[in-house]
């Protein structure tokens, strides 16, 4: 399936178009498209203790300098803008592993003091790959986090050292079991499908979920790779993912809910006739929901992203840091999100992939 049509004249490079024909002095973050940005992930490290293969290296990316990075002050003063003047009503922590952030829980707990203009407290998530997670989940909770996605990709521990190049599946499992004792629910678990290396356990792995009250996520694997190695042909599709799926179990499509904005598709899982729980596939290459989006990106180190897929940023860091008040830097993101582009297209031969890894762009 291709880019969603809109209408527009098609543009090859998902990302910023510049615009010049607007002021940007007040409102919500809107682009030319017809669509409003409240949810917001915000990356508070580059850094990653895994090195799944997919995603980077044996040996790693360079990380960013620390003087690069926002400091916890700037994290809270950029989120506390988009709340109170943006439209943001979603924040979602990321990574690289944002557990590997010191300040992570000062952070969390700013930010769910944060009240919307109508005084609606902001939803707060972490995406993580559960290491760690064990002993901070309590704390996390107690600072007001409301849940929690934590990547899997197997079952099997030997299979997990092979994919992340580190023995630490028992960490993840604990992990998971930690958010649940700590009433981060629902916990959301996120797997990426291998040709050839796990590709094997999709009803495994939602039939384990099933047992343990979390909800299964299968993720389309996307052109994030830093090393270019990612090709269409080795991507198991949603199309595959469900045919697998529904030769063990009976799948229906939950009733009266559209995607929208959500990037899952969402089906019930049933059993003699009662739902059982549910399982959603994120299909961001074969069924893109571009044409639905509502998100924004900050990255660790200040950039506005308006697209997974960006070819360009737009800095807050070093005008925050050269002294600009609140009033400018919203209009700067206002003006950043009034160029988005319609969609990623990564079905175009022209695509380009993003300059940036998974790992530094954000969840």
């Amino acid at each position: 399936m291709s880019t969603v049509d809109l209408g527009l004249p098609r543009l090859r490079r998902a990302g910023t178009a510049p615009s010049t024909d607007h002021r940007f002095a007040a409102g919500p973050l809107l682009d030319q498209h017809g669509r409003t940005a409240r949810d917001l992930r915000v990356s508070l490290t580059d850094r990653c203790n895994l090195r799944c293969h997919y995603c980077m290296p044996p040996e790693g990316l360079p990380w960013l300098e620390r003087s690069r990075v926002l400091d916890d002050e700037e994290v809270i003063r950029l989120v506390r803008l988009a709340v109170r003047d943006l439209g943001v009503t979603e924040i979602r922590f990321t990574g690289g592993e944002p557990l590997l952030r010191k300040g992570l829980e000062d952070i969390v707990a700013a930010v769910t003091r944060l009240r919307t203009p109508d005084g609606t407290p902001v939803s707060t998530s972490l995406t993580t790959n559960g290491i760690g997670l064990a002993r901070r989940a309590a704390g996390l909770a107690a600072a007001g986090l409301t849940r929690v996605n934590v990547s899997l990709d197997t079952l099997r521990a030997d299979r997990f050292a092979r994919i992340t190049r580190r023995d630490r599946h028992a960490d993840v499992l604990a992990g998971l079991a930690a958010a649940t004792d700590a009433g981060l629910a629902p916990v959301k678990v996120n797997a990426v499908l291998l040709r050839g290396t796990n590709d094997d356990e999709a009803a495994d792995l939602l039939r384990w979920a099933l047992a343990h009250g979390y909800r299964l996520r299968f993720i389309e694997q996307m052109p994030l790779d830093p090393h270019g190695t990612w090709q269409r042909d080795d991507m198991v599709t949603a199309e595959e993912i469900l045919a697998a799926l529904q030769r063990e179990f009976t799948l229906a499509p939950r009733p009266g809910s559209a995607r929208g904005a959500a990037p899952a598709e969402t089906w019930d899982v049933l059993r003699a006739g009662a739902r059982v729980g549910d399982v959603g596939v994120i299909a961001s290459v074969t069924r893109p929901f571009c044409g639905d989006c509502d998100r924004t990106r900050l990255t660790a180190d200040g950039q506005v992203r308006t697209c997974l897929f960006s070819t360009s940023e737009t800095d807050l860091r070093d005008a925050m840091r050269s002294g600009a008040d609140d009033a400018t830097l919203a209009a700067t993101w206002r003006a950043a999100m009034w160029g988005k582009l319609p969609g990623h297209d990564i079905d175009d031969p022209d695509f380009l992939h993003p300059t940036r890894p998974m790992s530094s762009i954000g969840g």
